[in-house]
C-alpha cells in the first residue's frame, strides 16, 4: 500500500477519508489510525495560539465498529488510568460503588478487551502524546477542586463528661477519598507526616498561566471558569501574603490525624 500516495492525496484534495478509503480499498479505521498516527493535515496553521497542535501527536482512534460510544470511551479512559473502577465511572457517569462492579465486567467483554490491547501496542509505540491531552491535563489541575479529593466539614461523636456520662461533641474532621476514586495525576504528593496525612496537588497557578495563552482553544465554559479560578487563585494569594506580613506563613495543609483530633477532644474536656 503506497501511504505517501495516499496520504498526499488527502493533503492536496478535498476527498474525505472515507472517499480514499473506497477509492484504495482500505478499511475506513485503518485509514483514521494512519491520519492520526502520521498528522495528516490540509493547509498551514499560522495562529500563534495553535502551536501546541503543531508539536504533537494526535490523539488515540477507536477502530472497532462493535463497541457503544460509552464502550469507547471506557477504552480511552481504561488507557489513561488502567483502572477498571475510574474509567467506567467516568465514562459512565455512575457512582463509585456501581463502577467498581461494571467496570471490571466490562473489562472482560471480549470486544472491549480486543480494543484495549490494540490501543496498548500503540500506546508503547508512543502515538498518545497529543496536544488535547496536554491541554486537557491543564485544564484539570486548573480546575481541579479540594472537594474532588476530600470531604470535610463538621461531625458529631460520641464521648464523655467530666462525670462519666455519654455525651456528644462536635469536631471539625476531614476524610480522604479512595485513590480509585480520584485522578492521582495531579496529585504530586502524599505524606504521612508528624501533622498527620497531607495531600498535595500540582501547580494550580501555572495551569492558569498556561492556559491564558491559549483560551481560544478553550470552550466558553471552561474560559468562563478559567476568569473565575484566576479570581480565586490571586484572591488566595493576596490573603497568604497579608498573612506572612503578620507572622504567619500562610502555609493551608489538609489533614488527617485521627490521633490529633482524639488529643484536641481530650484537651477540650481537661479545659472544660
Amino acid at each position: 500500500m503506497d501511504w505517501e500516495k495516499i496520504k498526499k492525496e488527502y493533503e492536496t484534495t478535498n476527498l474525505t477519508l472515507k472517499a480514499l478509503a473506497d477509492k484504495h480499498n482500505v478499511k475506513l479505521g485503518t485509514l483514521k489510525s494512519r491520519k492520526s498516527r502520521e498528522g495528516w493535515a490540509r493547509g498551514s496553521t499560522k495562529k500563534d495560539a495553535t502551536r501546541i497542535k503543531e508539536v504533537a501527536t494526535p490523539q488515540p482512534i477507536i477502530e472497532s465498529d462493535d463497541l457503544t460510544e460509552k464502550q469507547k470511551m471506557f477504552c480511552l479512559y481504561y488507557i489513561k488510568y488502567f483502572n477498571a473502577t475510574k474509567a467506567y465511572q467516568k465514562a459512565y457517569g455512575c457512582s463509585y460503588l456501581s463502577a467498581k462492579t461494571e467496570g471490571h465486567k466490562t473489562l472482560a467483554k471480549p470486544y472491549v478487551k480486543k480494543e484495549i490491547e490494540r490501543l496498548k501496542v500503540e500506546q508503547q509505540q508512543g502515538v498518545f502524546l497529543d496536544a488535547q491531552a496536554v491541554l486537557q491535563k491543564y485544564i484539570d489541575i486548573a480546575f481541579a477542586d479540594i472537594t474532588d479529593f476530600a470531604t470535610f466539614g463538621k461531625k458529631e461523636i460520641p464521648t464523655k463528661d467530666e462525670e462519666g456520662n455519654p455525651i456528644t461533641k462536635e469536631v471539625n474532621y476531614v476524610d480522604f477519598k479512595e485513590s480509585a476514586e480520584v485522578d492521582g495525576t495531579i496529585i504530586t504528593e502524599v505524606k504521612n507526616g508528624k501533622d498527620g496525612v497531607s495531600v498535595k496537588l500540582a501547580d494550580k497557578m501555572k495551569a492558569l498561566e498556561f492556559l491564558a495563552k491559549y483560551t481560544d482553544l478553550l470552550s466558553e465554559n471552561d474560559r468562563k471558569k478559567l476568569q473565575l479560578e484566576k479570581l480565586k487563585a490571586e484572591t488566595a494569594k493576596l490573603e497568604a501574603e497579608t498573612k506572612q506580613d503578620k507572622g504567619d506563613g500562610g502555609k493551608v495543609v489538609i489533614v488527617n490525624d485521627k490521633e490529633a483530633m482524639r488529643k484536641a477532644m481530650e484537651d477540650d474536656d481537661q479545659d472544660n
